[in-house]
């Protein structure tokens, strides 16, 4: 087939175009947040490009190193050096009622409650990068018996987001039931009807791998995980050593990061040492291996305020976050002491002071993941 000159123009006019657009895709993935919405104002170009899913999708999946933590008023980033821009002022400002409470953090979005008339919370999706906001429906039956609220939602295998809540079936009975709110749907589905435990559910769980990790703050032997898929709830196996019965082990942390689950806890004395076991999780669910090993008080002293006491370590510091970075030497554990928040990388054993404490501060701190992910 003979083009005319002018066919031949055009085609090659067009190759440029997409060699052009693929360039410039290839640097603007590599931009903060911040600076896509700045340029989406460019031209009208520019704004289909960066707004396309093909895009928003591959900019979140190169994105998954966390920048900070983040409170209902304060922004804590990682990098104290070159620190990233705050994703918001004041929580407060965005939603309908103040004394807004973050709830979970998971992958990029929010979940967030309001205490709303007559006690009953309000609950709400948030992505602080793109500001977009999305109220819960309120759980059907007694809203007093909801015992956990947590967000599953990944780029890749949980794109449309859920929201799992555990409630007591009924007073001093142990039991429980498991229902999913699918943001599809928009409606509140009843998974499990019932189930038993020994002890309440713990208010903090973590998203993995297509279920969401609760592992009890009381004792050494509750380890669940809930599958979204096939609506079952299984058991996980305890780490080695950590023996039921031992009252000296105290689990300290439960998360995931860059696609790892993780599980860190001590015991008060080993030898006068205060060892953090960092736990990871093989991948179809049999166990867990020790990934690394801190000894805390092998940390020069400047790392903790001098009143520090090793023997009630549950007072004086606590393990907020465990962040794998892209090479093994970038991965670090991330301390809350008395006096300040610190980072400490496993690999060349260094710390760093990235926030400093003025006054009592009350506020939870979650990880913060900028996505351009829409719901």
């Amino acid at each position: 087939m003979v083009h005319t000159r002018a066919q031949t123009k055009k085609m090659l006019h067009a190759s440029i175009s997409r060699l052009n657009d693929d360039l410039l895709t290839e640097i603007l993935l590599r931009l903060p947040a911040a600076s896509i919405f700045r340029f989406k104002s460019v031209s009208k170009h520019w704004r289909l490009l960066l707004s396309q899913k093909y895009f928003t999708q591959r900019y979140d999946n190169l994105s998954k190193s966390p920048t900070g933590l983040i409170a209902t008023d304060i922004y804590v980033p990682f990098d104290v050096e070159t620190p990233s821009t705050p994703p918001f002022r004041c929580l407060d400002l965005y939603f309908d009622r103040c004394d807004v409470e973050i709830v979970q953090s998971c992958n990029g979005l929010l979940l967030c409650s309001t205490n709303g008339r007559n006690g009953v919370n309000k609950y709400y999706v948030f992505n602080p990068t793109t500001k977009q906001l999305a109220l819960i429906p309120p759980v059907p039956g007694d809203p007093s018996a909801v015992w956990f609220m947590g967000l599953a939602f990944h780029q890749t295998d949980c794109v449309r987001y859920k929201v799992i809540c555990v409630l007591s079936v009924g007073p001093g009975v142990g039991l429980y039931q498991i229902q999913v709110y699918s943001s599809d749907t928009k409606e509140w589905k009843i998974s499990i009807e019932s189930f038993s435990a020994s002890i309440p559910i713990v208010r903090h769980g973590v998203y993995w791998n297509g279920a969401v990790y609760w592992a009890s703050l009381f004792d050494n032997r509750n380890y669940w995980y809930f599958k979204i898929d096939d609506q079952q709830l299984h058991t996980l196996p305890l780490p080695l050593g950590l023996i039921p019965s031992d009252s000296e082990v105290v689990r300290k942390y439960l998360g995931e990061s860059r696609g790892h689950l993780h599980l860190i806890a001590y015991k008060n004395f080993q030898g006068g040492m205060l060892s953090l076991n960092v736990y990871e999780m093989l991948s179809d669910h049999s166990g867990w291996f020790v990934k690394y090993q801190l000894q805390l008080d092998a940390l020069p002293a400047a790392a903790f305020p001098s009143r520090i006491v090793w023997y009630v370590p549950d007072y004086e510091f606590q393990v907020m976050d465990v962040v794998r970075g892209e090479e093994e030497e970038d991965t670090f554990l991330v301390l809350e002491t008395l006096e300040k928040i610190i980072t400490y990388n496993f690999h060349d054993r260094s710390f760093k002071q990235i926030y400093s404490f003025t006054k009592y501060c009350s506020s939870s701190f979650y990880r913060y993941t900028e996505t351009l992910s829409s719901f």
